[in-house]
């Protein structure tokens, strides 16, 4: 007799098999324009805190 219960079947023998619940699908909403200006915004300052960084390393090696 097998039962299927949340997260696991219980086999003939009793044995306990675990398998992993999976999500519901949604589909993804498109970023609005704040968002992409936030993204944008994000992105400049991360690649002007890189460019320093490498700056900072190669004067002082």
């Amino acid at each position: 007799m097998e039962y299927k219960g949340r997260g696991y079947t219980v086999e003939d023998g009793g044995r306990l098999n675990n398998f992993a619940v999976e999500p519901k699908m949604y589909k993804a909403e498109p970023p609005t324009k704040n968002q992409q200006r936030t993204y944008v915004v994000l992105g400049v300052i991360g690649a002007g805190l890189v460019g320093m960084l490498v700056f900072v390393a190669a004067s002082v090696s």
